[in-house]
């Protein structure tokens, strides 16, 4: 990696870094954190789907499982946030190598691997809903003691520093996989699969290792958002909103690329409060922003927000 490389990433660390100086109304800090945490589980979903092809429909499935173990072992067993947020990032990616492996083991692909990630994410959601451990149908609290040692903090500017460090660590693991050996790997089995493993590639094994990162990011995202929000329940944790954010930002910010899934969380959830903004809060006006710019995005290529903007000015 360059300087050149590096400076975009810097550049938006600095920004973020310099935004909770000027900003105190809460309710920008917390579109600002929520944006990220969805951008982080972009970034996840974008290492598998947009440098691998693979694409998933079910990352609910890393995403809950990495904000529930998070939110049960502070509050069942005790233990402090920070090995608890540990467990659960080390989880998700557990359960990412377990559905990697018997789908891919399978030979599933496209349309049948998207279904087989979708179910397993449905499965999930049912079994937290009647689970004891989980809170059932009245999900789980996790009490709030704001102190750093606690991975709470009194003042939503300090989490945003947390949240765009993560994205920025996000950032620059994605930077360093696209110049790997890894991600050339990948990319040559997402154009080709059968070229790669006649040039040598063990695809299987490229792509277990792409779901075990994805599955860990996207676990992250989950974690962050269980000690941000203090409160889970099968619907928020396992529910097909958080598969449609992860793979949607990465579609129209630019999927395969470092900015893409930053960017199209941005732009999507920047799209909805506006829209909330001029058309009030009707339920589901900003699940109907993010249809109509997934329908322009796949009815006009290049297929995503910046190579629209190219395109037009030509």
């Amino acid at each position: 990696m360059t300087g050149r490389d590096l400076l975009p990433i810097a550049v938006f660390a600095l920004l973020a870094a310099c935004v909770p100086l000027f900003v105190t109304s809460n309710v920008v800090l917390n579109f600002l954190v929520f944006t990220l945490i969805i951008a982080l589980a972009a970034q996840g979903w974008n290492l598998l789907g947009g440098y691998g092809g693979q694409y998933s429909f079910g990352h609910a499935a890393f995403f809950g499982t990495g904000a529930y173990l998070t939110a049960i072992l502070q509050v069942r067993y005790g233990m402090n946030a920070y090995p608890a947020f540990a467990a659960g990032i080390a989880l998700a990616a557990l359960v990412g190598l377990a559905i990697g492996f018997m789908a891919f083991r399978s030979g599933l692909r496209g349309s049948y691997f998207a279904l087989v990630t979708l179910a397993f994410a449905e499965v999930f959601r049912v079994l937290a809903n009647a689970s004891e451990v989980t809170g059932g149908a009245a999900g789980i609290l996790i009490r709030l003691r704001a102190d750093p040692m606690n991975f709470q903090f009194a003042e939503r500017g300090t989490f945003l520093w947390v949240a765009a460090a993560l994205v920025t660590l996000a950032l620059l693991a994605t930077l360093a996989l696209e110049r790997s050996r890894l991600g050339a790997q990948l990319v040559a089995v997402r154009e080709n699969e059968a070229a790669a493993q006649a040039l040598g590639v063990d695809v299987l094994a490229v792509k277990l290792r792409a779901i075990v990162l994805s599955a860990g990011m996207t676990g992250a995202a989950g974690g962050l958002y269980a000690q941000y929000f203090l409160y889970l329940d099968a619907q928020i944790a396992y529910g097909t909103w958080i598969s449609v954010e992860a793979l949607l930002a990465p579609i129209v910010g630019g999927a395969g690329t470092v900015f893409g899934p930053l960017l199209g969380a941005v732009i999507l959830h920047g799209l909805a409060e506006a829209t909330k903004t001029i058309a009030g809060r009707i339920p589901g006006i900003d699940l109907v922003v993010f249809g109509i710019v997934l329908i322009l995005v796949v009815r006009f290529p290049p297929r995503d927000i910046p190579g629209l903007l190219k395109r037009w000015r030509r």
